[in-house]
C-alpha cells in the first residue's frame, strides 16, 4: 500500500484528515457513533445502561441554540434518553457556566426522555473529574465524566459484534484516538532521565532524592517548563555526578494535589496539573554511568540499552539521538 503524507505527517487513519482539534475530534466520534451501531450501543449503555434501538437514535454534531451556544454532540432517540456530550482534548473540565447553559436548552429541557445526562469527554480519569467537575447535577440534570481512554476501549470492545466494514472504521477511529490522547507508550524504550537535586520542594522537609526512596514515586508538570505531556515508559535519575536507577513507570496519575499519594508534601492545590508516576523496581546500571555534557538541571532522552551500555548519559542521549 502507497504511503500518504499530509503537511509532512504521515496519515494512517483518514479521521486524521479532519484534524486534531476539539471539533475535529468530536466530528470523528460523531461519525463512528453513526457507521457503528455496536459503539453506539456501547457508548450509550456505559452511561445509561439502557439497551437502545440504534435506528430510532439521531445523532447531532455541533448543534446551535441562539441563547446557550454549541453542543458538541447529541444522543437521543426522543423518548428513552437524551444525552449531551462536552468534549475537550487534554485533560481539561468544562466549567459551570458552560455546562449551566446546556441545562437549560429549550430542546434538552423540554425533551419527553426519561434519561437526560450532559456528559464530559476529556482526557481526565474518573478520580480526577470526580473531584474537579463543577458539580455533578445542574438544574435537576445529571453531569458525568467519560474518559476518551474508556471511549477507545469501547470501540476495540465493539470490533466483537460489528462487521467487517464497521471493524475497520473502528480500527482508524482507534488509531486516531490514539494520536491525540495522553496515553503511556508501553512499547517504547525511550527513558527519560531527570535530575533529583538535594534540595526540598516547598513547604516539604524531604528532597527530592528522598521522596523518590521513600515513596517510589515522581511528580512533574503536564507538559509545563519542558517536561512532557504524555507519559514515559522509563525514567531514569541522576545526582551525585552519575545515573542512579532506572524504573519502569508501572502506572501514573494526574492532579493538582500530590499530597494524597505523597503524604510529605503539602496539602495544597495547585494552579496546574502534575503526573505522579508510581515507579517499579530500580534497574541499577552494572558500571558508572557519568553525567558527561548535560547542564545541572537538564532533563534528556535516551534509549534503554544505551544508558546500560554507555560511559556517560550524554553519550547515550547522543547515540539514541543518532539512530
Amino acid at each position: 500500500m502507497a504511503e500518504l503524507i499530509s503537511y509532512g505527517k504521515e496519515i494512517s487513519s483518514i479521521f486524521q484528515l479532519l484534524g486534531d482539534k476539539e471539533n475535529d475530534i468530536t466530528l470523528s466520534m460523531s461519525w463512528a457513533l453513526n457507521k457503528c451501531s455496536e459503539f453506539l450501543r456501547s457508548i450509550v449503555f456505559e452511561m445509561t445502561s439502557v439497551q437502545i434501538d440504534t435506528e430510532s437514535i439521531i445523532i447531532k454534531n455541533q448543534s446551535y441554540d441562539a441563547d446557550t451556544g454549541i453542543t458538541d454532540i447529541e444522543i437521543t432517540d426522543g423518548k428513552n434518553i437524551h444525552l449531551i456530550f462536552e468534549a475537550k482534548r487534554g485533560w481539561i473540565l468544562p466549567g459551570a457556566e458552560q455546562l449551566t447553559k446546556y441545562s437549560l436548552r429549550n430542546d434538552f429541557v423540554n425533551s419527553s426522555a426519561t434519561i437526560k445526562l450532559i456528559i464530559t469527554l476529556s482526557e481526565c480519569s474518573m478520580d480526577y473529574a470526580d473531584a474537579y467537575l463543577p458539580f455533578h447535577e445542574v438544574n435537576g440534570i445529571k453531569v458525568r465524566h467519560l474518559p476518551w481512554k474508556t471511549v477507545y476501549e469501547l470501540a476495540l470492545q465493539a470490533r466483537a459484534g460489528s462487521t467487517n466494514a464497521e471493524k475497520r472504521l473502528l480500527d482508524e477511529f482507534c488509531e486516531y484516538l490514539r494520536g491525540i490522547m495522553t496515553m503511556q507508550n508501553k512499547d517504547s524504550n525511550w527513558v527519560y532521565v531527570v535530575s533529583l537535586g538535594s534540595n526540598t520542594p516547598d513547604g516539604c522537609e524531604l528532597t527530592w532524592i528522598e521522596l523518590v526512596e521513600k515513596y517510589n514515586k515522581y511528580f512533574c508538570p503536564v507538559g509545563k517548563f519542558g517536561f512532557p505531556k504524555e507519559p514515559p515508559n522509563y525514567i531514569a535519575f541522576r545526582y551525585a555526578g552519575r545515573l542512579q536507577a532506572i524504573h519502569h513507570i508501572e502506572g501514573y496519575s494526574v492532579t493538582k494535589n500530590v499530597h494524597a499519594d505523597i503524604q510529605a508534601m503539602p496539602d495544597e492545590e495547585w494552579d496546574i496539573e502534575h503526573f505522579i508516576f508510581n515507579l517499579g523496581p530500580a534497574i541499577i546500571p552494572n558500571k558508572i554511568v557519568k553525567t558527561g555534557n548535560i547542564y545541572r538541571n537538564g532533563r534528556v532522552w535516551a534509549m534503554l540499552d544505551t544508558l546500560l551500555t554507555c560511559d556517560s548519559i550524554s553519550e547515550a542521549r547522543d547515540i539514541s539521538r543518532d539512530r
